[in-house]
């Protein structure tokens, strides 16, 4: 047996007010099935948090149109710090965060949302569930990086993105509004052929990343001299299938978790295994292994995925029944 990447599960989101950031993509990007509300302390990460034990309180939430969610992450003991001097397309770490859009008049456009993360509304036809809205979850992200070709090398082999959908080199004309988008940069879009996937699959859909490399300065990374969980794109996260195997395989590709939860964590109603690894310049890439999901919270009901078929996707209507979490009041 091997491990399987099933999709990308979220963005880790930090911010400093967790309650308006999620009540704004409720609204404007459709967000609005809150699967878990959590306080509690992040002692696993203390390697990226100046090696102190953090709180923080945290929301994961879905867009049942289909894609990953956002872990929108709030420290309760810390005041999280901004990016400075400013951000440059470039900069070595997660740049923009990739929404699907089935609107190809409103896709393919740049904007931020109110706290200045960059967006790409990304014209894709993909739907798992049938909305009211053209907007839909995470496709994906772009990615800075200082080496194309370790970074394509890292993608590949151990997140299995094989296929180049297109390599280019130059200035672009659709960059020009982004901060550092008249730099030269090399942009290489990837996906993966593998078409595997169990759980939550058909809900993550289809994934592509950006990796985005600058030639005519020397970019910084966007998390030097602060820490996980400060102001921005703190990490990507995949949901897989397999952790002791993908485990082994990252070890042998010379890239060691720097994270396991070893068994199983519980955050509220959710459980899972979760674990890090170090993309080639240190973006932070999450990998879950999702165990436990409620679905009605209050009757107990919630889907077990633990001795399922890794590669058996749970049932459409399932899936669907997340919809009872969904929020229609702001909170």
């Amino acid at each position: 047996m091997s491990y399987i990447i099933n999709g990308i599960q979220q963005i880790g989101i930090g911010v400093s007010d967790a309650k308006s950031v999620f009540n704004w993509y409720k609204e404007q990007m459709r967000f609005d099935i809150l699967l878990f509300e959590d306080i509690a302390e992040a002692k696993l990460m203390t390697k990226y948090t100046n090696h102190k034990i953090m709180s923080r309180y945290a929301l994961l939430v879905m867009n049942m149109k289909g894609g990953g969610g956002l872990e929108i992450w709030q420290f309760k003991n810390r005041k999280p710090q901004n990016q400075a001097p400013r951000f440059l397309l470039g900069d070595i770490g997660i740049n923009i965060m990739k929404l699907r859009s089935t609107n190809p008049n409103k896709s393919n456009r740049y904007f931020k949302d109110p706290w200045g993360n960059w967006i790409q509304s990304v014209n894709d036809p993909y739907r798992f569930c049938k909305t009211n809205s053209c907007k839909g979850g995470v496709l994906g992200a772009v990615i800075g990086v200082s080496n194309m070709a370790k970074s394509l090398t890292f993608y590949k082999d151990l997140i299995g993105f094989d296929i180049i959908k297109s390599d280019v080199e130059g200035v672009f004309e659709d960059l020009k509004d982004i901060p550092g988008g008249n730099s030269k940069l090399r942009r290489v879009i990837i996906s993966r052929s593998d078409k595997r996937m169990g759980g939550f699959g058909r809900l993550l859909g289809p994934m592509e990343l950006e990796l985005v490399q600058v030639h005519d300065r020397t970019p910084p990374r966007i998390y030097q001299n602060r820490i996980w969980g400060d102001l921005g794109y703190i990490h990507l996260c995949f949901d897989i299938s397999g952790m002791n195997y993908l485990k082994q395989e990252a070890s042998r590709l010379g890239y060691p978790l720097t994270v396991d939860s070893a068994d199983s964590f519980d955050m509220g109603d959710a459980a899972g295994r979760f674990g890090y690894v170090e993309d080639p310049d240190g973006t932070l890439i999450e990998l879950v292994e999702t165990h436990k999901v409620p679905i009605i919270k209050k009757l107990g009901i919630h889907i077990n995925l633990k001795n399922r078929n890794p590669e058996r996707p749970l049932p459409n209507w399932i899936v669907k029944a997340m919809r009872i979490h969904r929020k229609r009041k702001n909170l």
